[in-house]
């Protein structure tokens, strides 16, 4: 089950600029890309995850 409070696991299906990776990239069948797309935007909202890349990198850095 894909958890939306799981930002660290959700972070692996993010590019480096915080886009949602496409499917033939992260390998997981069309309902759990969808499954996987809302928890990721669940967590963008809730502020778990962020918007840009730049927010990403600099996490990163301060982690």
């Amino acid at each position: 089950m894909i958890d939306y409070k799981d930002a660290s696991r959700l972070r692996r299906f993010l590019s480096d600029r915080a886009k949602i990776e496409p499917r033939r990239k992260t390998g997981v069948c069309a309902k759990h890309q969808r499954r996987l797309s809302t928890a990721l935007k669940r967590a963008r909202f809730l502020a778990l995850l962020p918007y840009t890349g730049v927010h990403l990198r600099n996490s990163e850095r301060s982690a």
